[in-house]
């Protein structure tokens, strides 16, 4: 057993068992381990690992006495299934080299020693053949930690010459990317317990029920309804939400957010309800009086107006295009305006969609035409981020090569990287150099299932004259993973140290303090990358003499002399959890709103930008407009598509899965199977009942899985749950219910970001 498996932090009970002859034999001590989660999920709950003799006996978590008078990091039933899903026998053990044709999954065993000689061998030839602007680390999430290892990949890429970076997320590219077009910053974000002093909260394609999306939602959300504060929710499900809190729910459909938005704000102005003062005062472009003196496009009063188009942005005129009815898109406008203050919150699956930056941007009108910003209760709407204390990282290495594109277009960038300009989202230059030849994958499974168009993207990589090496590592043969040429065993939280941050708001710091020993031969990145830069001469640079206990401390070291309020490392790291007390509320942009002359927001103008010059003067692939408003999407409810696949299908974020974490658990299927959430009226046109087998397709892919008929999703909308592992039959049917076999490569106009909400499908049943 480790060293630090008998450190003060873990507290012991005694037991024992007696035999037949009443002899009384000491069993061994049991031991409490305290971690957290450290995956890409907003919960970062408290681990108790209970454990003897190296194994784990059971996972306890936080409590509300535990926690005092802030949020509870408790585990859902994927955290307390940790060791379940991470510890399965299936686990990858040792490296692997392809031996097959790439994405077959087909590998034999090397020894580590050999697995990093391959790795420096190609790392310097693809270096020294293409540039450095070849290589590329891929967005993941498996690890999402202060010592991750894409972080790391990329320090040591930079230190080497550089590499091809990226902006963006596949969660939030469109959402941050409005907000801060419209506020200058994605810090919108008031405390949470502002909600207790709102008289209305509408959560808009937001379902923290079932995403666990932080600790503090749901945790206030509660508090809100038990103060009888009305809460609404608006998505085209009705979600765990609206039932755990008793919601009004309102569907709408699919990419039709900002339709929605538009109308309400027709009937706010047209019925006196919108606060003229504060759009003069703190905002940009909404009537033709405070356009920009350059401006070259409509303002957003003659546009809600119709002044121009000749079409008034009215209830009627919206509930054609959302199939919300005209006399609740008024109730819900004339309700929201006037409850004073009222908290718009904004999900992220609404952003998720072709325009979703629209709908973003909408939202934020909402907010500024009823003087719901910078005051208590309200919300800025937007990304709804805060930050009240620094969070460790590590140290900055410089990227040589200063160019990146965004996240969700490395696909391009394997297939026509050389053609890439600005018109594609690239910065730091005007053109990329070359094409990405080499993809470093570590801990994430966006290689292929995560990604849009898996058929597509599937035969991209199997190419290998474009991307010539792929080196990923995990703990499980993911379906990306199978994708690689070498393929290296990773180790889980519950295997390796760690610090925790928040996710999106929190606050608190984490330490995930190592449970057992690493299965087979499993090893953390940063011990396999620190051999690569020894090949590379830059061991000393890369490590700086630390190993990952000594960079933990450094990084914590760092963030106490910020906050004093934090213990010590030794007390930090016993404890597994901090939680700063007496944080005081804080309201976004209370002192802009207030005196936005000395406040100015951090925009080119100083004000709220409705009205945007920078899109203005920008160039767009396809049109983008300077304000809010609905555009009519790709595969959206409008397009003549829809004659052929009448369907709207989107994804959601299910209980059982972390993205695609726990899809090989089967303790946890029970709670949500993967099944296509199907309308009765959709079902009985086509002939379809509960439990049979459907078939989903479209022109890019076919999936299969169980009909889930129900009336908890509308009319003309399928829903089928993110993350199922993609498993294609002999004929490339996908077996598993893997909604990306179903979704678009195109990217939105600003953020070029994930349009994954978005897609136009047709559903037969089909045998099992």
């Amino acid at each position: 057993m480790r060293r630090f498996l008998t450190a003060s932090c873990f507290h012991s009970t005694k037991a024992c068992i007696r035999t037949p002859f009443l002899q009384v034999i000491p069993m061994s001590d049991e031991r409490i381990i305290h971690t957290t989660g450290r995956n890409n999920c907003g919960g970062r709950c408290i681990i108790h690992a209970h454990v003897r003799d190296g194994e784990i006996l059971r996972l306890t978590t936080d409590t509300p006495e535990a926690a005092g008078n802030t949020p509870p990091l408790t585990a859902c039933a994927r955290g307390l299934q940790y060791h379940k899903t991470f510890l399965h026998p299936d686990r990858l053990k040792t490296p692997l080299l392809r031996v097959g044709e790439r994405g077959e999954g087909k590998f034999r065993t090397i020894s580590w020693q050999e697995a990093v000689e391959r790795i420096t061998e190609q790392w310097i030839r693809i270096r020294d053949a293409y540039g450095v602007g070849s290589r590329y680390v891929t967005y993941a999430t498996g690890v999402s930690a202060a010592f991750s290892p894409r972080s790391l990949a990329k320090r040591l890429l930079a230190l080497d010459g550089g590499f091809l970076d990226y902006y963006n997320s596949y969660s939030t590219a469109c959402i941050e990317h409005a907000t801060r077009l419209m506020y200058g910053t994605e810090l919108s974000g008031s405390s949470r317990d502002n909600w207790l002093k709102s008289k209305l909260i509408l959560l808009w394609g937001h379902n923290p029920s079932e995403t666990h999306f932080d600790a503090s939602t749901m945790y206030y959300l509660r508090q809100a309804k038990e103060r009888g504060i009305p809460i609404i929710v608006i998505d085209p499900r009705r979600s765990d939400t609206v039932k755990a809190l008793g919601a009004e729910w309102i569907p709408l459909r699919p990419a039709t957010d900002a339709a929605l938005c538009d109308a309400m704000a027709y009937v706010i102005w047209t019925e006196g309800l919108a606060d003229k003062a504060f759009l003069d005062r703190c905002c940009v472009g909404f009537d033709d009086a405070h356009l920009p003196s350059d401006a070259t496009g409509e303002s957003v009063l003659s546009y809600l107006l119709g002044i121009i188009d000749g079409v008034p942005k009215t209830p009627a005129w919206a509930e054609r295009i959302t199939g919300v009815p005209a006399e609740t898109i008024r109730s819900l406008a004339t309700r929201y305006a006037a409850a004073k203050p009222a908290a718009l919150i904004l999900g992220y699956g609404a952003q998720r969609h072709a325009y979703g930056e629209q709908g973003v941007r909408g939202a934020i009108l909402l907010a500024c035409m009823t003087r719901n910003v910078g005051v208590p209760g309200g919300w800025a709407s937007g990304t709804g981020y805060m930050n009240r204390h620094a969070l460790p990282h590590l140290p900055f290495v410089p990227n040589p090569y200063r160019m990146e594109i965004p996240t969700f277009r490395w696909t391009d960038a394997v297939d026509h990287g050389h053609e890439m300009t600005a018109l594609h989202g690239v910065r730091g230059g005007d053109r990329l150099q070359s094409d990405i030849k080499m993809i470093v994958n570590l801990a994430g499974n966006c290689l292929i299932n995560q990604h849009s168009d898996i058929n597509r993207t599937a035969a991209l990589l199997r190419d290998t004259s474009k991307c010539e090496f792929i080196l990923c590592s995990d703990l499980f043969l993911t379906p990306s993973a199978r994708f690689a040429d070498i393929l290296l065993p990773g180790v889980s939280f519950l295997e390796s140290e760690n610090i925790t941050m928040p996710w999106e708001c929190g606050d608190f710091l984490g330490y995930n303090n190592q449970v057992v020993e690493p299965i087979g031969e499993g090893r953390f990145e940063y011990d396999w990358l620190s051999e690569v830069a020894r090949n590379l001469g830059l061991e000393q640079a890369f490590t700086e003499g630390l190993d990952t206990p000594g960079w933990l401390r450094r990084m914590y070291d760092e963030v106490r002399a910020k906050e004093p309020q934090l213990p010590p490392f030794a007390e930090f790291k016993e404890a597994g959890i901090y939680r700063y007390q007496n944080d005081p509320p804080l309201v976004a942009f209370e002192r802009e709103c207030a005196d936005p002359e000395r406040h100015p927001f951090p925009t080119p103008s100083g004000r709220i930008e409705l009205y945007s010059m920078q899109v203005q003067k920008a160039a767009f692939e396809q049109p983008f407009p300077a304000i809010p408003g609905y555009v009519p999407p790709p595969e959206g409810a409008q397009d003549p598509l829809h004659e052929r696949y009448p369907i709207q299908l989107i994804g959601y974020h299910t209980k059982r899965r972390c993205h695609s974490i726990h899809d090989n658990n089967p303790n946890l299927e029970k709670l949500d199977p993967q099944r296509l959430w199907l309308h009765p009226t959709d079902a009985a046109a086509r002939g379809i009942s509960d439990g049979d087998t459907v078939e989903v397709f479209n022109d890019r892919g076919r999936t299969r899985t169980i009909a889930c008929v129900t009336e908890n999703i509308m009319p003309g909308v399928a829903a089928l749950a993110q993350g199922a592992w993609y498993d294609p039959d002999e004929s490339g049917v996908d077996r598993a219910g893997s909604i990306n076999v179903l979704t678009s490569w195109s990217s939105t106009p600003l953020a070029r970001g994930n349009p994954q909400h978005t897609n136009l499908v047709e559903v037969k049943r089909t045998d099992p």
